[in-house]
């Protein structure tokens, strides 16, 4: 989420002054400038932390547990071409005859953050995930178009390759927004080809709108946040550096845990949800970023006539519950469901509750 862009580049920034601050003290030290024990140890403390304190930091922030997340891929796949020159990566799980689910991800991770759904739903349901342009195994449009309603056609073509049974579209975060979109651009597949949508830990609108500290994130939109923004677009190798380093000394981990998480996640969630964090590119994550400041669906809420279910973490501050409150207030075959504790990450931190919920709702749309 846009808010979250400037929490993460806040940490690089420190995270490069520790290592630059290391580095300056040692070679103090060395020119005789600085002289003493404890100046040595400070700065080989600094040095050695920018590359190892995530190895330190991460099992004292949280417990392991029995089931952690890892990269599950699927060896059904379908390679799907765009006319933007994008390539997406479809994969499929479950029996070919069960209720077809297709899960759109949000934005930062790739599909493979549907771990537990995965695992949870594929026994009686299709479930079928794909990664967003730019993200994940899908490559990313020749012509740079990272908007919502270029997510919203390539959600379409997914579709249509789903199967002969009407699909339930579930979307996290962004991937909420884009089946909010999908719905005002193919009105006529609701009812037909979709049966039913859910919402998780998304927004109608710009998401700056419905965050925390929402009056002053949007105050700093224009002058702070875009030009952050952009700037990440022309410097992206830069800031992919920058990323990879607080992903090392464990920086990364804050600020998920802050953004996402409500302190009941396991080391292993936190670990994975860290991970994925860095492997997207920051040029794309900026591009993609730059379209959701000019996303509002507000609108399309009342014209959505197949049931809805919106899903949102008690705690979540990305998107807070009062987004998915107003949603709930205007669709008008919807129902409500909180996910407690959780936040942003509610669907891994909760996912045998997710998965609960997301399984009744299907069963009812069939």
């Amino acid at each position: 989420m846009p808010h979250n862009f400037l929490l993460v580049w806040l940490f690089q920034l420190l995270s490069v002054g520790v290592l630059g601050g290391g580095i300056y003290i040692l070679y103090e030290w060395y020119e005789r400038e600085l002289v003493g024990t404890p100046y040595l140890v400070a700065g080989l403390v600094m040095f050695l932390w920018s590359f190892g304190g995530g190895f330190i930091s991460l099992p004292l922030l949280r417990r392991p547990g029995k089931q952690e997340p890892k990269f599950m891929r699927s060896k059904t796949v379908q390679r799907l071409p765009r006319p933007d020159g994008s390539v997406l990566q479809v994969e499929f799980f479950g029996p070919e005859d069960g209720q077809p689910i297709i899960l759109s991800h949000g934005w930062g991770p790739n599909s493979t953050i549907w771990y537990y759904a995965k695992r949870q739903l594929s026994d009686r349901f299709r479930v079928i995930v794909w990664d967003l342009p730019g993200l994940g195994k899908s490559t990313k449009p020749k012509n740079n178009d990272h908007s919502i309603e270029k997510y919203a056609r390539d959600l379409e073509a997914v579709i249509a390759i789903a199967g002969d049974k009407p699909v339930i579209l579930v979307g996290h975060s962004m991937g909420g927004m884009i089946n909010l979109t999908f719905c005002r651009l193919f009105p006529e597949q609701l009812g037909s080809r979709v049966a039913g949508l859910i919402l998780v830990d998304t927004t109608y609108t710009n998401p700056v709108k419905t965050c925390i500290f929402s009056n002053l994130v949007r105050k700093l939109q224009k002058p702070l946040l875009e030009p952050v923004l952009y700037l990440t677009i022309v410097l992206w190798p830069i800031f992919w550096l920058m990323t990879w380093l607080s992903y090392l000394n464990g920086s990364l981990y804050i600020t998920v845990e802050l953004s996402g998480f409500t302190g009941t996640e396991t080391r292993g969630q936190l670990s994975f949800a860290g991970l994925l964090s860095a492997l997207g590119s920051p040029g794309v994550l900026a591009r993609g970023t730059l379209g959701m400041l000019k996303f509002d669906e507000t609108d399309t809420l009342a014209t959505i006539n197949v049931p809805v279910l919106v899903m949102c973490g008690a705690s979540d501050i990305a998107t807070k519950p009062v987004a998915s409150d107003r949603m709930k207030a205007e669709l008008p075959y919807s129902e409500r469901v909180t996910l407690k504790p959780g936040g942003h990450m509610a669907l891994m931190e909760q996912n045998q509750q997710f998965s609960e919920a997301v399984s009744t709702f299907c069963a009812g749309c069939s």
